[in-house]
């Protein structure tokens, strides 16, 4: 027992390294990741932050430009533009983390019962997978959210289902070569039961391959979500995210364009610094290019 744990936290420390490493040997990947602390800690931090309150309005002040009192300018409320991309990224951040971690959740899930047990339950779970993959994400997303009403919770329901797919095939292919590996077979001859081998040898030889998904599905949510909420579909004014600033912008993009632009470039930098980060992730975790570096260092 005791080798057993020293193994999965070498194995634990091993993981950290690569990533670490990665991001150290990768500019493009260590700006990303700065960006992504940086904008959780922002989302996280925002209400003690010295900003103006992003759903005041000061119809005098509307479609000021950037100034020293407002460095993004106003909207056409009068209302600081800052605030509200700060706001809004608050919002965007969670809804993009959390619906990939529920969608995670139960796409992994069910893409281990389905690689494992296999039959029936894998024929049963794989078709339902095929029916929500054949519709493009954003429209699906969309459908649901049309069904379901327009608010926060509906929004990550509606990315989260979109998300689930996804996961369950990626580990449905993993889980039908892992189960056949020489340490299952082993297991089953020690008398361990089918979920417990699930648990313990499975799930953690599925870890790499669901966390560079994870990181690469990531930015995507937050662009469905932003375009959910630039076609009314989101979450409902006025609290602020990142699509419904563009909406709101888009009939002054002529003599206020930094409403618009402002959050236009804010989205360009999270999906960015998420897919330079899950970029270096797949290539930390690829044995082909692993093989590669050992064979450049030889």
């Amino acid at each position: 027992m005791k080798n057993l744990e020293i193994l999965k936290q070498k194995r634990k420390r091993g993981i950290g390294k690569v990533i670490f490493r990665f991001l150290k040997q990768n500019p493009l990947a260590l700006f990303g990741a700065v960006v992504i602390v940086i904008s959780i800690l922002t989302a996280v931090l925002v209400p003690f932050l010295p900003l103006h309150d992003p759903l005041h309005q000061n119809l005098p002040n509307r479609l000021k430009p950037p100034s020293a009192e407002h460095l993004f300018g106003t909207d056409n409320f009068g209302r600081d533009v800052l605030s509200r991309v700060v706001w809004g990224g608050r919002v965007s951040l969670l809804v993009g983390i959390f619906s990939v971690a529920i969608g995670s959740l139960i796409g992994v899930t069910l893409g281990v019962i389905s690689g494992f047990f296999g039959k029936l339950v894998d024929t049963v779970i794989m078709r339902i997978t095929d029916i929500l993959l054949s519709f493009p994400a954003l429209l699906l997303a969309m459908a649901i959210c049309a069904a379901l009403g327009s608010n926060l919770y509906n929004v990550i329901i509606a990315i989260s289902i979109v998300t689930v797919p996804r996961f369950s095939r990626l580990v449905r292919g993993t889980t039908l070569s892992i189960k056949e590996a020489d340490f299952i077979e082993a297991a089953r001859a020690l008398g361990q039961s089918r979920w417990k081998i699930i648990v313990f040898h499975v799930l953690p030889n599925t870890f790499s391959p669901i966390l560079v998904l994870a990181t690469l599905w990531i930015p995507q949510a937050i662009i469905t979500e932003a375009s959910l909420s630039f076609l009314g579909l989101g979450i409902m004014p006025p609290t602020p995210t990142w699509g419904s600033i563009i909406n709101e912008g888009k009939s002054y993009l002529m003599n206020a364009p930094w409403i618009s632009i402002s959050s236009g470039v804010v989205i360009i930098l999270a999906v960015m610094a998420f897919n330079f980060v899950g970029d270096a992730v797949r290539d930390a975790f690829d044995p082909r290019l692993k093989g590669e570096r050992e064979v450049g260092r030889g």
